[in-house]
């Protein structure tokens, strides 16, 4: 298999014209991004801004609190099947709890480690548990999460990030369940984690100064999402896609 995809359209026209979309994670960075692209394309009629906070047109959804998640996702789903969701959620650190990415194995904490797994792992597979039903049968549809490059162990040559890499790598692999479960239901759904690259948001702002590569706006990441996911089919349900299209290995 081909490991790229290629760089298509953030105007999405392989979801076809009229198509809805829900983004969870809506007032954090990339989601304020994926709101503000999909609210200007005119092929998305329909946009759902999640949020524990929601603006006067959204919808409240908080990852911490199932019973919210469920609520939300059927509020979505009376008025239809959206054919894109995405859970633009996660977390790096918390400066406000004392949670900074630890640097050895001497650092960690059972608290650290069950933080991190609540907001990269447990928090969008509840979303997806809530979510994945509403994805139509027929046609392309996708269900798409934020993961990270640093979840594939093949590619971990500098360690470090314990709780984080792990978490993400924990998504990772509930990501190519839900794909192999999707099959069934649509085989033209595609289930994928997405790898935006350094953003400049209040997730990476502080470790930009590691940072040789390009960092992008939060547009421009969206932009690049939603690119990658036009090109996405069924043969890349189930991988991690960086933003440029290509997969990562796991």
């Amino acid at each position: 298999m081909d490991n790229s995809v290629f760089y298509a359209d953030p105007m999405i026209p392989s979801l076809g014209e009229g198509f809805s979309a829900v983004v969870a994670g809506a007032s954090g960075g990339i989601g304020q991004g994926l709101c503000r692209n999909l609210s200007m394309n005119p092929l998305c009629t329909r946009l759902y801004a999640c949020a524990r906070n929601p603006g006067p047109d959204g919808i409240r959804l908080d990852l911490d609190d199932e019973a919210s998640i469920e609520a939300a996702a059927s509020r979505v789903g009376a008025d239809g099947q959206p054919a894109l969701i995405i859970g633009a959620v996660g977390m790096l650190h918390d400066q406000d709890r004392g949670r900074m990415p630890e640097k050895s194995f001497r650092h960690l904490s059972h608290q650290g480690l069950m933080d991190y797994y609540t907001a990269n792992c447990i928090a969008p597979a509840m979303l997806a548990k809530h979510f994945l039903p509403l994805i139509p049968r027929r046609g392309k549809a996708v269900f798409a999460l934020l993961s990270a490059r640093v979840g594939s162990i093949t590619d971990n040559g500098k360690g470090g990030w314990h709780g984080y890499r792990a978490a993400k790598a924990g998504l990772n692999m509930m990501i190519r369940n839900f794909s192999l479960e999707m099959r069934l239901r649509n085989p033209d759904a595609v289930v994928i984690g997405l790898h935006p690259g350094t953003v400049a948001t209040g997730l990476s702002e502080p470790f930009r100064g590691m940072v040789s590569h390009d960092i992008f706006t939060p547009d421009e990441a969206a932009g690049h999402l939603l690119a990658v996911i036009d090109a996405a089919g069924p043969d890349q349900s189930g991988h991690q896609l960086d933003w440029k299209g290509e997969i990562i290995p796991g």
